[in-house]
């Protein structure tokens, strides 16, 4: 029916989701204790609720981190940012966690082209191609040439001169496509994940070695792994591969990019990675799933892992998927039909269907669909309280009971470096 409002863009988190519908609303479901979802309050959503505080700020583009989330209108030319705040990751001077949504001072009259959320880390660029980072940096992420948190955005000089196009955010690097279809990595890389061929960290943004004659035009990062698509459509991935998360139909990691040869024969038009595993989208709408898929969130209906990539089945006729986004354990798709399906982790409420089951194929997500409710009868947070430092919700990493990554975690040990197993907020969702 002409007027239904419908999805227009999907961002996953670690173990929330966040979509944009027409009308400029953003509604969000999944897990909330640490404000992610920004109804004011800690509470996992099961279903999606439209965020109150967001009302009338016109929003045009949301993108998740791992425990956080941000929004920008293109109209108010404003960058709003809630949830997990350690290590600065809101970019509001300090560490303190949101429960609703706060505009982020220092970027705003800016007009913004996309934003790249990571684990602990945010960066922007602007529409002249300009590149703000902030939050963590323990590995030199924020591509600053140093190894100091942020706890507001700063401009990389390093790309002064150049024109960036877009970014991506893995979990402490960093990956940037310029306007020239050139491809840079910085950060952490001791799985090759920067693609410099060797397992170094770069603390500045160090250029990708091309690939033939190929220029690059997009880029997504993994959780220690990225991926890139030439403006020829190709696919090439690199980084780590312990899940097969590359593609390649083995384990071996790549220092430098290689080509997934099971797709050379389609023009990959989108690209996503989740924490260790990664989806394909072709030009002609077919979903590709591959890696880690121990909660089903390869999509392929069944529970392991694969090396190389999967024919995501999609239910109904005759829909081609859209846009696709992948959270640590979950996927989300959104079809031409204006449906939208998740799979994988479903412990928070994070596929939006109401429970907290995990599903290893896509599921129709009856409130967002135009099949189900279309977006109608959604419930919305209330608008919350303001205070002369602009939000009444927020509290203290003092206060919080979260345990901080211990950096000695060594790699070889239980665990992923960076991510110690007596971490409660990881050990939740394993």
């Amino acid at each position: 029916m002409a007027g239904e409002r419908k999805v227009l863009l999907v961002s996953a988190g670690a173990s929330h989701t966040v979509a944009l519908l027409s009308g400029q609303v953003v509604c969000s479901f999944g897990r909330g204790e640490d404000g992610q979802l920004g109804h004011g309050d800690a509470e996992d959503r099961l279903l999606p609720r439209i965020i109150g505080a967001l009302n009338d700020c016109e929003i045009s583009l949301v993108a998740c981190g791992a425990d956080h989330t941000t929004a920008y209108s293109a109209t108010r030319l404003t960058i709003y940012s809630w949830g997990w705040g350690d290590f600065g990751r809101l970019g509001h001077g300090n560490s303190s966690d949101l429960f609703v949504p706060h505009p982020i001072k220092a970027l705003q009259g800016l007009e913004i082209r996309q934003i790249a959320c990571g684990d602990s880390h945010c960066l922007a660029v602007t529409a002249d191609g300009e590149v703000y980072s902030w939050g963590r940096n323990q590995n030199g992420q924020l591509g600053l040439g140093d190894t100091d948190d942020s706890l507001v955005p700063h401009k990389l000089l390093a790309f002064e001169g150049v024109s960036v196009k877009m970014l991506a955010a893995g979990a402490e690097h960093t990956a940037a496509v310029t306007d020239s279809g050139k491809l840079y990595g910085w950060g952490w890389g001791r799985y090759g994940n920067l693609g410099l061929g060797d397992r170094g960290d770069r603390m500045l943004p160090a250029e990708v070695p091309a690939v033939g004659d190929e220029k690059m035009c997009m880029v997504a990062c993994g959780w220690r792994h990225t991926i890139a698509v030439s403006q020829s459509g190709k696919l090439y991935t690199y980084g780590w591969s312990k899940y097969g998360q590359l593609g390649h139909g083995d384990y071996a990691d790549h220092l430098l990019p290689h080509q997934v040869a099971a797709l050379a024969e389609f023009n990959i038009t989108q690209v996503s990675g989740g924490w260790r595993h990664t989806v394909a989208l072709t030009e002609a709408g077919k979903l590709y799933g591959w890696g880690w898929n121990k909660f089903g969130q390869v999509g392929s209906g069944d529970v392991d892992d694969h090396t190389s990539p999967q024919l995501i089945s999609i239910p109904g006729q005759h829909q081609r998927v859209v846009q696709v986004s992948c959270g640590w354990r979950h996927t989300v798709a959104v079809t031409d039909k204006n449906n939208v399906y998740s799979w994988g982790r479903g412990t928070s409420g994070q596929l939006g269907h109401g429970d907290a089951v995990d599903r290893s194929a896509p599921k129709g997500i009856q409130a967002l669909s135009a099949d189900g409710s279309a977006c109608e009868g959604l419930e919305k947070s209330p608008e919350p309280a303001v205070t002369g430092s602009g939000v009444a919700n927020w509290i203290s990493p003092s206060e919080r009971y979260a345990v901080v990554p211990d950096e000695a975690v060594l790699v070889g040990q239980m665990g992923d470096a960076s991510v110690p197993d007596t971490d409660i907020k990881r050990i939740r969702t394993d």
